[in-house]
């Protein structure tokens, strides 16, 4: 370039670029001089290149010069203007150079990058990515390293056996110790069915055989989902299985158990064989039934040694540990109730069937072997531990229920809980106890011949418990004849409908809540009530037509009347219009009053009234038909002992509770601390009490008296005479007994409660009958050394309600109504059915009853305890119970007496 073309340097003192530069007195011009230049601008145009003035060019030209100028002044432009311009360091927008200076000192990590401007600057190097994956990788291995060091392979034998749990009666005696010692037993290999080792092998962990202990894969993903929150199941190994249930001392789903389980894993899969691993797995894992170990469930499941299992039983072990409460075909209903026994035994056949494909798929069962097994194999009931022989098992069970289901106060999941070492101090009084089961067996042995009546007195049952009206707590239950051959506890869940003990709910709603004005509108009846007295009036008529409370005529859905029979067919009361007052109707158990009482009312305050005084209301059924205030719903004994119990109590509930106090290592864990509500005032609760006393005195219930002790009481007697229940108490006892038929085979998904005509060599079994001597049996020893009590004198209450005459209700068309029934027959008399007069006609599309002479039940008869859409409960019983008849061909009503 030619020396005119360039511009002359700046003197030294400055200039304009020195100036925005901020540095007065710079020295440096639009090119610096090259590093070292001494000499003066007019020094560096006389001696040029060319030796006619021009500036003289370093051997790296005019390019390093512009890069030394860069050097030297960069720092100082970065510092001084942030957003630099170009060349020469005027001021412009920033990123616009061509590239940013060199740092002075070179960093250990060049991030952010120094040479790049923008989002570059952010992007790390490759260099800077492979030493940070160098690094976290040799820092897992470091840590992973450090971690198998330190843990060690467990010792199956001593930590993954279970603890007993220890119970206990009321006053403090030991009752039983069961838990995992009493139900394992460690096999050796070779005693492990082939078949069973490839079923495991199949279902979890196929590539057991060459794996190193983990799945890289499966830890991933359940870390993953424990991170997040969601499910921690799924990474596991059979090493890793048996390295869990070997360290029973940690089972919480956290990530630091995680990684503890995986590190052990290790070590295990390194150090020992797989025989080892597998036995290990087998005798430690759970299979539910309290069963720990391959050999105790082989037993809990099939009476039989582990060596002896076929592969179909095999695979149904298997699937047992996916999680026994809802794979064990008898169900676990008292811990979940979606686990009833049709569904796990669904859920059961379903997984087996895939672990036996899975074999086959495998190579390791033949095809035709695997078709040998289609169907479950055949299962015992879930008792081999002889210790819970007789009612132990009902009561342990019980117990364990109560210890579960309260787990937000217990703090004891099923998990632990089958862990063991608790000791759990229950309410059950060893004497009641064994006093309930010898009334139970002494009535049973001296009547029920199934050998002589195979038809009648097969599947006979009872069921039983009592309650302290003081407290609530369950001081005796009768849960069956053997708890290790009988597997339901018939004083906890039965299905059997209770028929008209279910009449004191009603009686209390009227004296609590009132009849509705039937003068009014709907919303102002609900407000506009009046209170009943027990004199109040109601039709004992035999096929009462039913009505609203308002005064038309109650039809279903299908526009089909009620017509209330009673037992027998006859009307009581005075006629012509039959009244009868609601003690005389209690007494009597006449059905067509209560249930005209309950419409009344309000079916809807009924069911607040019994829910009030302690019925579940998950046991309630058909409470928008007019039988449902004659017991077509089914609570169990221990639900009824406690309702009654509240009128005992003077309208005090307390819920029923099996359990005491819980303690373990750590100390007293639990300690029960009872809940008192006021179902009902005293004055309310007292009237029931009163009217019950004449039940037991002078009617139906006669044979649950107790010489120089107050006793009150009702007799229920259901729907085609398929159960029969008396409940009762003294002011310090309730307790409830109920009787039925039902098909004793739990894998029967079709078994039904069935009839008691002529069971026991009775024409009927009544309320009044075996239930209220078993009752009697009972109570007296029960009782026996505790101080007579009386019950409190009721006060007077409410208003006497249809103390008018009114007019006869018109019969229906298809209806001829008894000529000259007795007004009010005696004890003697009702127990006693009398023949439905020739002339009556039964019209129901339903068809009829040749036991009863009416209209035969078409609804829940049976105790199934499911709604049905029509339906019925039917009042056969000997206390004047009655079957409910449609006119025209209509619906009718059911019964319980």
């Amino acid at each position: 370039m030619s020396e005119h073309r360039r511009k002359p340097p700046q003197p030294q003192g400055g200039g304009r670029a020195a100036a925005r530069r901020g540095q007065p007195g710079s020295s440096s011009g639009r090119r610096a001089a090259p590093r070292g230049a001494t000499g003066s601008p007019s020094d560096s145009h006389e001696s040029g290149f060319y030796g006619l003035g021009g500036e003289e060019r370093s051997p790296g030209g005019r390019a390093e010069a512009r890069r030394a100028a860069q050097r030297s002044a960069g720092g100082r432009r970065r510092a001084a203007e942030p957003a630099g311009g170009r060349r020469g360091g005027a001021a412009g927008p920033p990123g616009r150079g061509r590239g940013r200076p060199a740092p002075d000192k070179k960093r250990l990590i060049d991030y952010p990058r120094a040479y790049k401007d923008g989002w570059r600057r952010w992007v790390p190097s490759w260099k800077l990515v492979a030493g940070l994956f160098v690094g976290f990788v040799g820092s897992l291995v470091a840590v992973a390293g450090i971690g198998y060091a330190m843990v060690g392979i467990p010792d199956v034998d001593k930590t993954a056996t279970s603890e007993n749990n220890v119970y206990y009666w009321k006053d403090g005696s030991q009752m039983v110790a069961t838990g995992g010692e009493t139900n394992r037993q460690i096999i050796a290999y070779s005693e492990i069915p082939e078949a069973m080792r490839w079923a495991v092998i199949s279902q979890e962990n196929k590539t057991f055989l060459t794996d190193s202990g983990i799945d890289p894969k499966g830890i991933a993903r359940a870390v993953f989902n424990m991170a997040r929150g969601g499910q921690t199941q799924g990474g596991s190994t059979i090493t890793q299985q048996y390295v869990k249930n070997a360290m029973l001392a940690d089972q919480s789903q956290t990530i630091s158990r995680k990684f503890k389980e995986i590190f052990v894993s290790i070590k295990v899969g390194a150090k020992l064989d797989k025989e080892t691993i597998m036995a290990g797995y087998l005798n430690s894992a759970y299979y539910g039934r309290n069963a720990y170990g391959l050999q105790a469930a082989a037993r809990a499941y099939f009476d039989k040694d582990a060596i002896k299992l076929d592969a179909g039983e095999c695979a149904f072990l298997a699937a047992m540990l996916k999680g026994a409460t809802y794979y064990d075909p008898a169900g676990a209903v008292s811990i979940d109730p979606a686990a009833r026994p049709e569904d796990n035994q669904r859920r059961a056949l379903r997984q087996m069937q895939d672990t036996l494909n899975k074999m086959v798929e495998y190579g390791h069962l033949p095809a035709a072997e695997r078709a040998k097994y289609t169907t479950l194999p055949k299962w015992q009931n879930p008792r081999s531990n002889t210790q819970l022989s007789g009612q132990i098992g009902y009561l342990v069970d019980l117990a364990n229920s109560y210890v579960v289901t309260h787990s937000d106060e217990t703090g004891i999941t099923q998990d632990k809980l089958q862990r063991g070492g608790y000791s759990i101090y229950t309410t059950f009084d060893k004497k009641k106890v064994k006093e309930l089961e010898t009334a139970v067996t002494k009535v049973q042995k001296a009547n029920i011949k199934p050998d002589k009546r195979p038809d009648t007195d097969t599947h006979v049952q009872f069921g039983g418990a009592s309650v302290d009206p003081a407290t609530g707590a369950i001081e005796a239950i009768y849960g069956g004849e053997d708890a290790t051959k009988h597997f339901t506890n018939n004083a906890d869940q039965t299905g059997a409908q209770v028929g008209s003990t279910f009449k004191p709910f009603v009686l209390a709603a009227a004296m609590t809540w009132g009849v509705r004005d039937p003068d009014l509108g709907s919303s102002q009846a609900q407000d506009e009530r009046t209170i009943v007295s027990p004199k109040s009036l109601f039709s004992g008529k035999n096929k009462l037509k039913i009505k609203n409370y308002d005064g038309t005529i109650w039809k279903n859905e299908k526009g089909e009347e009620w017509l209330q029979t009673n037992d027998g067919n006859v009307s009581l009361g005075t006629p012509p219009e039959y009244k009868i007052d609601l003690r005389e109707a209690m007494r009597e158990s006449v059905n067509s009053a209560f249930v005209q009482l309950g419409m009344d009312v309000g079916l809807d305050k009924v069911k607040e009234a019994a829910v009030s005084a302690g019925v579940k209301a998950s046991s309630l059924d058909g409470s928008t038909f007019p039988s449902f205030s004659i017991g077509i719903s089914d609570p169990s004994a221990i639900r009824m002992a406690g309702a009654y119990a509240t009128f005992a109590a003077s309208g005090k509930q307390r819920d029923p509770y099996s359990v005491q106090k819980v303690t373990s290592k750590d100390g007293v864990i639990y300690t029960h601390k009872t809940a008192t509500k006021e179902a009902f005032t005293a004055k309310v609760a007292d009237n029931v009490t009163d009217v019950l006393k004449t039940v037991v005195e002078k009617g139906t219930g006669t044979n649950a008296q107790l010489p120089g002790r107050e006793v009150a009481g009702k007799t229920g007697t259901t729907d085609g005479n398929k159960s029969a229940w008396f409940v009762g108490y003294t002011p310090q006892l309730s307790t409830a007994i109920s009787m039925f038929r039902l098909d004793d085979d739990e894998t029967n998904k079709n078994r039904s409660f069935l009839e008691m005509f002529g069971t026991g060599g009775q024409k009927k079994i009544h309320g009044a009958s075996f239930p209220a001597q078993i009752w009697h049996d009972y109570m007296a020893e029960a009782m026996e050394g505790l101080p007579v009590k009386t019950f409190p004198t009721p006060e007077p209450i409410g208003e006497v309600v249809n103390a008018e005459p009114s007019p006869t209700p018109t019969p229906s068309q298809t209806e001829t109504e008894e000529t000259s029934p007795s007004p009010s027959p005696s004890p003697s008399e009702t127990e006693t059915e009398p023949s439905p007069s020739p002339s009556e006609t039964c019209t129901s599309f339903f068809g009829c009853d040749e036991n009863t002479g009416g209209a035969n039940s078409g609804g829940t008869e049976g105790g199934s305890g499911e709604t049905s859409p029509t339906p019925t409960a039917t009042e056969t019983e000997g206390d004047n119970r009655g079957n409910g008849n449609s006119s025209g061909g209509g619906f009718f009503g059911g019964a319980t007496g």
